[in-house]
C-alpha cells in the first residue's frame, strides 16, 4: 500500500505530460488522435482523487498538482480550439479569465498564509466537467464525426454559464478572506 501512496501524483503529472501533445495534435489537425488523448488526460482527473482518497496519500502538494494539472489541460485545450477556430474567442476568453483569476486569488490566500490546501467548490467541479464534455464534444465532431455540430452551440452556452457561476462563488468564498488588511 506504501508503494501507491505516490501514484496519484504520478497519474496527475501524466496528465501534465500528455496536455501539451493534445494541443500540438490540435494545432496540426490531427483531432481524432487529440480527441483521444484528451480523453484519456481528462479521465486521469477522477482517477487521481480516487486513487489519492483510497490509498490516504491526499496532499497539499497533491491538491496544487492536481489543479494545475486541470488548468493546463482545460485552458490549453480551450486555446487549441479557439486558435483552431471550433470555439468561439468570447467563450475561450471566459474559461481563461476565470482560471487566470482563480490562479492570482488562490497565490494571494496562500502567500498571505490564508490558505494552504486548494479546494474545488461543487459548482467548480461541475464546471469542470461540462468543460471537458465540451471539449470531447467538440474533438469527437472534428475528428471522428461522432456528434452534431448542433450539439456545441448548447453546450457553450452550458459552459459559459457554470464558468460566470463558479467564479462567482469563488469570489464570494473567498473575498472575505482576501481582506486580510481589514482585521
Amino acid at each position: 500500500m506504501k508503494a501507491l501512496r505516490h501514484l496519484p501524483n504520478v497519474i496527475t503529472l501524466l496528465r501534465l505530460v500528455a496536455a501539451p501533445a493534445a494541443f500540438w495534435l490540435i494545432g496540426v489537425g490531427e483531432m481524432a488522435p487529440a480527441f483521444w488523448l484528451f480523453v484519456i488526460a481528462a479521465a486521469t482527473d477522477a482517477v487521481d482523487g480516487a486513487l489519492a482518497r483510497l490509498t490516504g496519500a491526499q496532499s497539499v502538494i497533491g491538491s496544487y498538482l492536481d489543479a494545475l494539472a486541470d488548468k493546463v489541460l482545460l485552458v490549453g485545450i480551450y486555446l487549441s480550439l479557439g486558435l483552431q477556430g471550433f470555439l468561439g474567442v468570447w467563450l475561450v476568453s471566459l474559461v481563461v479569465g476565470r482560471d487566470l483569476l482563480l490562479i492570482v486569488f488562490a497565490a494571494v490566500l496562500h502567500f498571505q498564509g490564508v490558505q494552504k490546501k486548494i479546494e474545488p467548490l461543487r459548482i467548480s467541479k461541475v464546471n469542470t466537467f461540462v468543460q471537458i464534455l465540451l471539449a470531447a464534444v467538440v474533438l469527437g465532431h472534428h475528428g471522428l464525426g461522432w456528434f452534431p455540430a448542433a450539439a456545441v452551440g448548447p453546450l457553450c452556452g452550458i459552459v459559459a454559464v457554470s464558468t460566470v457561476l463558479s467564479a462567482v462563488a469563488y469570489l464570494v468564498a473567498w473575498w472575505p478572506r482576501l481582506l486580510w488588511w481589514r482585521e
